[in-house]
């Protein structure tokens, strides 16, 4: 402060001095004015420096003066730096909080008053079917055509969610996608979506779960009912009663077989995965399913089936037992079932080169349209409904070998051809095969 007052009086000073030795009043005056101006030109200077370095303040690059005007521009880089420091802080925490958002779940789109897309993560950009960053400006409307998303806007009631079709693998396949928008600030929207395509599948199954599941006990109690009502009511001749006894014993046992299909479904789906403790010989377990095979043929088939093992080799399998007997039986007795009587069967293990296991069944029976296969492991699926329940299925025999070979880290492989019969093949990863018995 003190060389802010000094400046002009020592300027004012000179000019002085130097007007006073030209031996005139006046220039003495004229010296003193020519000081002052200096003094104001060069004080100008440095105030011109400085405002344009507030025009573009960088804390780092502050020019050098003197006087009060360096202590305005110290105080002032110290403000600048700070603020520089908080705007880099505000930034770092934006990054994070986009980044945030662009790693949800969820699709977010951000809309400005008049429904612009101002920003949208790739989530959103995928179930809605746009570039996040080429679409950016574009008016949202144009970019989702449906016509629920249309009569959304124009109801303007957002306090509920909508679903959509959203872009999918195939045209006749579209995802299906949930959204609501919520306003905020000053009326600017934010659009959250969802892809609820499994939850909505999802529903579905477990609707068709529980009609199949009502339909197939349904029939047989039905049955029951009506035997039951007609042997109260009527007297029946011993040859008719024990007729009618063994067709209700028939249909009992069918809903028995139905709920130990569920309960061993509920069983593998709910308990983990077995582990690799257990190990047992390959041929052990297929004599026992041949043998379960032959006695099911001899009962259900005239004449019996021809049930023969292939040429296997020596191998163990790690894994649980029952599972894998429960798995081998199902497509033992779908064989047998679905195979005319007196025709033949095979079943054997393979040890494959890349060290699997391969567990298979040929029939010769009518074989299964190439449709079909994709759809065999769905609960209740049936090629031939009728043919199903004549041969006492349930509709979950496949279902159960495909939960019982995901639980072994293993798959199950079809293949089929019309008229010339079909090929079930159980497949067991290397790490739980052995070519011998673990001493």
């Amino acid at each position: 402060m003190i060389r802010r007052v000094l400046e002009p009086v020592i300027l004012v000073s000179l000019g002085a001095v130097w007007g006073w030795t030209q031996d005139a009043a006046t220039w003495t005056y004229a010296g003193a004015l020519l000081g002052a101006v200096a003094w104001g030109v060069f004080d100008a200077v440095r105030a011109a420096r400085l405002l344009a370095w507030l025009n573009k303040p960088d804390a780092s690059r502050a020019p050098r003066l003197s006087g009060v005007w360096n202590e305005i521009i110290e105080r002032t880089r110290k403000l600048v730096k700070k603020l520089e420091k908080k705007a880099s802080n505000s930034d770092a925490r934006l990054e994070d909080f986009l980044s945030a958002i662009q790693a949800s779940p969820n699709g977010v789109v951000l809309l400005d008053a008049d429904w612009k897309i101002e920003w949208a993560n790739l989530t959103a950009a995928s179930h809605l079917g746009f570039d996040p960053q080429r679409d950016q400006g574009q008016y949202v409307r144009n970019m989702v055509r449906a016509p629920a998303f249309s009569a959304y806007l124009a109801e303007a009631d957002f306090s509920h969610e909508i679903d959509i079709d959203g872009p999918g693998p195939r045209p006749s396949q579209p995802t299906r996608i949930s959204l609501q928008i919520h306003p905020y600030g000053k009326k600017r929207k934010l659009m959250i979506t969802r892809d609820v395509t499994a939850l909505q599948l999802a529903e579905t199954m477990r609707r068709d779960f529980v009609a199949n599941v009502s339909h197939e006990i349904r029939t047989p109690l039905t049955v029951l009912s009506g035997f039951v009502e007609t042997m109260q009511s009527l007297p029946l001749e011993e040859a008719d009663r024990t007729r009618y006894l063994g067709l209700m014993a028939q249909q009992a046992q069918r809903m028995q077989t139905l709920v130990s299909d569920l309960l061993t479904l509920s069983r593998l789906e709910g308990s983990p995965a077995p582990g690799a403790g257990e190990w047992i010989a390959a041929r052990e377990l297929l004599e026992h399913v041949l043998q379960e095979a032959r006695g099911l043929s001899a009962v259900i088939a005239d004449p019996p089936h021809d049930i023969a093992a292939d040429a296997d080799e020596e191998i163990w399998i790690s894994g649980a037992k029952t599972e894998l007997l429960s798995a081998m039986s199902n497509l033992m007795s779908n064989a047998v079932r679905y195979t005319p009587p007196g025709r033949k069967i095979s079943a054997g293990w393979t040890h494959r080169e890349d060290g699997s296991a391969e567990f298979h069944v040929r029939d010769t029976g009518p074989g299964i349209a190439a449709e079909h296969i994709p759809r065999l492991t769905e609960r209740f699926y049936r090629v031939d409904r009728s043919r199903s329940r004549e041969t006492g299925g349930t509709g979950l025999g496949l279902a159960i070998v495909k939960h019982v070979v995901q639980r072994h880290g293993g798959q199950l492989d079809v293949t089929s051809e019309l008229g010339k019969g079909s090929t079930f093949m159980l497949v067991i990863p290397a790490s739980r095969v052995r070519a011998r018995s673990r001493r």
